[in-house]
């Protein structure tokens, strides 16, 4: 396996279908050691985002040039292991909370970018409760008109958070991070519907099913809306196992 230039030992670049993902033991410590060296963006990868990135330049730029792509998916899992590379599944949205555990403990800034304002309120609350030594710097919604965006991108930039997790949506937060993150050092990572969950106003899949890959069925169910994005799937299912034990 090749590893990459900036990463530590146990940490290797594959790809899946084009797209970069990283091989590593302890997605954290890895996430921590990132931070150590002055930061960087974090991607959680999974099949939909894949297949999104392939047919999305700016996605699949913002990938490449990502610090840490995490396998998020069961997806993702299966085709690194059809190459004979074995991680285990790591959700983001768990990445996530334990990185924002870590932050309370190491005195990090932490700055949180997305979602509604309902759900940005609701979370500012449970955080002071779950984590009140927690050093919340910023946190503001991502419903701003198009003008307030240039002065939050300035706070971020004065701020210098330690982490930044973005609730933007893919691939809006994916190539936001891209672009600000460039000018700011820390870990900057998208994190989906993880504040949804998070705030109580969606349920994440019980733990049976996201021991067997099945938390995508559970979105679906939650939100049949989103049933077109999940087409892609039996496309990703089908050139993986086309194309063997190729990249």
């Amino acid at each position: 396996m090749e590893s990459t230039s900036t990463a530590p030992s146990d940490q290797y670049r594959r790809s899946v279908l084009g797209v970069p993902v990283d091989a590593c033991r302890d997605v954290q410590a890895a996430a921590i050691g990132l931070h150590a060296r002055g930061g960087g963006q974090i991607v959680t990868l999974n099949a939909e985002m894949t297949m999104a990135a392939r047919e999305n330049p700016r996605l699949g730029d913002a990938i490449a040039a990502a610090d840490l792509v995490i396998p998020d998916g069961i997806g993702v899992v299966w085709a690194l292991r059809r190459q004979g590379v074995v991680v285990p599944r790591s959700p983001g949205i768990e990445l996530a909370r334990s990185l924002l555990a870590y932050a309370e403990a190491h005195d990090w800034k932490v700055a949180l970018v997305g979602a509604t304002p309902q759900v940005m309120d609701r979370l500012r609350q449970l955080l002071k409760q779950d984590l009140p030594a927690l050093r919340l710097v910023m946190s503001s919604h991502g419903y701003q008109p198009q003008d307030a965006w240039p002065g939050l991108e300035a706070k971020l930039r004065v701020l210098h958070p330690d982490l930044v997790l973005v609730a933007l949506g893919v691939p809006r937060q994916e190539t936001w991070i891209a672009r600000v993150r460039r000018a700011c050092p820390g870990l900057w990572m998208g994190v989906g519907g993880s504040f949804d969950v998070w705030a109580g106003m969606k349920k994440r899949a019980p733990q049976w099913m996201c021991q067997v890959g099945l938390e995508w069925l559970y979105r679906l169910a939650q939100e049949p809306s989103r049933w077109n994005r999940f087409l892609c799937l039996p496309t990703f299912v089908w050139e993986v196992w086309r194309r063997g034990k190729k990249r």
